[in-house]
């Protein structure tokens, strides 16, 4: 994990490998070009104030992520300036907000990867700064180079066909003796570590991450953090009555698993309960999945990877609240002993499902963890899940959906993601589209109409939900898994999808407000 330190040393004098600061192009209502955003006073001023036009002339625009580098002024320690871009100057008051920020310090750090320590002199006005600045550039600095042939370092190991991650970030202007500050710092320290986790998790191949190594992760990391654990293996779901996360891992000769974390406060006034899918791989089982879709299904347990983190997360914050994590961890693979389309599950809520397609499995594992949630009757359940092609279809590939049987916490859900700089958006749930999964043999089938296809996968969802308990459920199929290029501080592969939303939940839930 890259380090990190609030330094209030001026920028000449600190030594680094290289100074970050922030361009941006000017204000539509005044045009001017090139401009050098707070920060970085003192870089500009060992140019002679030319920074701006210097960067112009290397083709610098101040367009969001782009990185310019230069040879620093005469009389620096660092032998190296990197602009980047923090995209337009805000028209309304000039200050840049979290999520800006973010994204330039994720940029640079991922322009920074091989380089032992970096000063960041990026506007820093206030703690919300301080903590956007960390986070971005704790995860652009993010790295999984644990398949890769690697050569021996002295600071860090690097990959054969790559280099190691930036090993240090200076947060210039920050003060190490303010409050305000160092919290800002640590919290950004203890969400990005935990979501770089969940990356990791995302990322690491099924072969060597099925359902019983996910547990034992857990495990092991709820005994470092004072988490209590329970972990249910095939027999005792089979005792138990779990139908769906039974039926989904009965082809797999990886056995399945739920695993409970309970995070529990003295002074916790309300009581969360996050569930998530746990897919360690997907091969659609019997309704296999055409060619072409399966090489990154090793991603389709991101659900449970965020709720993993954000309960250890929580943990090392110590939020004034309770946080039951459940993890619904199956693989899904055709055998002779897969559940067919056409059988029917008994849940555990004691309903009947019909499964019309194995390829729509992870509302069958989420159907038993959120009934079981559901006894211990939390405040509000939320569920995290790749759950939906559909969701992808009508939002991208950087927005999630948020369903919810509450309107206000639905709000609330999405204004926590907002705060957290993740990209949602609410979605209905018709009853109209309730009617499609009626089945002749069994309560409900786990397929309905094909169009709404996001929002039927909702609705199945809401009927395992205990009677007058608040829930809300993420799709975050498009964002959870980064196929293309790596953008701002989001790599390419496993992203962490929803950590941030449900940790920003977690502490809204803390002060009172669920909406």
């Amino acid at each position: 994990m890259t380090a990190l330190t609030l330094s209030t040393a001026a920028a000449s004098g600190l030594r680094a490998d290289a100074i970050v600061v922030g361009v941006a192009k000017g204000p539509a209502s005044s045009p001017g070009g090139l401009v050098v955003a707070p920060g970085a006073e003192a870089v500009d001023k060992a140019y002679d104030g030319k920074l701006a036009g210097l960067l112009e002339t290397l083709g610098a625009s101040g367009a969001e992520g782009e990185v310019t580098k230069l040879p620093a002024p005469s009389g620096f320690k660092a032998p190296l300036v990197v602009a980047v871009g923090l995209g337009a100057v805000p028209e309304k008051d000039g200050s840049f907000d979290a999520e800006a920020l973010r994204r330039a310090a994720g940029a640079a750090a991922r322009a920074l990867s091989g380089t032992k320590k970096a000063a960041f002199a990026l506007p820093v006005v206030d703690a919300e700064a301080v903590g956007a600045v960390a986070e971005g550039a704790l995860l652009g600095a993010y790295s999984f180079d644990v398949y890769k042939e690697t050569a021996p370092s002295k600071n860090a190991p690097k990959a054969k066909n790559g280099k190691a991650p930036l090993a240090e970030v200076a947060l210039l202007g920050a003060k190490p003796r303010d409050k305000a500050h160092k919290a800002a710092a640590e919290r950004a320290i203890a969400v990005t570590e935990e979501l770089n986790r969940a990356r990791d998790l995302i990322n690491t191949p099924p072969n060597d991450l099925d359902p019983e190594a996910f547990a034992a992760v857990a495990q092991t990391a709820a005994k470092e953090h004072g988490i209590k654990v329970t972990v249910l293996d095939e027999k005792a779901l089979a005792k138990g009555g779990y139908g769906g996360i039974l039926g989904v891992g009965a082809g797999s000769a990886a056995t399945p698993r739920l695993v409970q974390l309970s995070y529990t406060s003295s002074k916790a006034k309300k009581h969360l309960a996050f569930v998530g899918k746990g897919i360690t791989y997907d091969s659609g089982g019997i309704s296999l999945k055409p060619a072409g879709h399966n090489e990154t299904m090793k991603c389709d347990m991101s659900g449970a990877a965020a709720v993993f983190a954000a309960v250890v997360a929580a943990a090392r914050l110590g939020l004034e609240v309770n946080i039951t994590g459940w993890l619904a961890l199956a693989e899904n693979m055709p055998s002779g002993s897969a559940t067919r389309p056409g059988d029917v599950l008994r849940m555990y809520s004691g309903k009947t499902v019909e499964v019309l397609n194995t390829d729509a499995e992870g509302r069958l594992v989420l159907a038993d963890a959120l009934a079981k949630a559901s006894e211990d009757k939390p405040d509000a359940i939320v569920d995290v899940a790749t759950l939906t092609g559909a969701m992808m279809l009508a939002l991208g590939n950087r927005t999630f959906g948020i369903m919810a049987n509450d309107d206000a916490f639905r709000t609330a859900v999405h204004e926590a993601a907002e705060e957290s700089g993740e990209p949602a958006w609410p979605m209905p749930l018709p009853d109209h589209l309730r009617k499609g999964m009626d089945s002749p043999t069994a309560d409900i089938a786990n397929m309905g109409e094909r169009y709404g296809g996001g929002l039927v996968a909702g609705l199945f969802l809401k009927e395992f939900v205990g009677e007058g308990i608040t829930w809300a459920h993420l799709d975050i199929a498009g964002p959870a898994f980064n196929e293309g290029g790596p953008f701002g501080y989001t790599p390419k592969g496993g992203t962490g999808t929803a950590v941030r939303t449900l940790v920003r939940l977690a502490e809204r839930a803390a002060s009172g407000d669920l909406g």
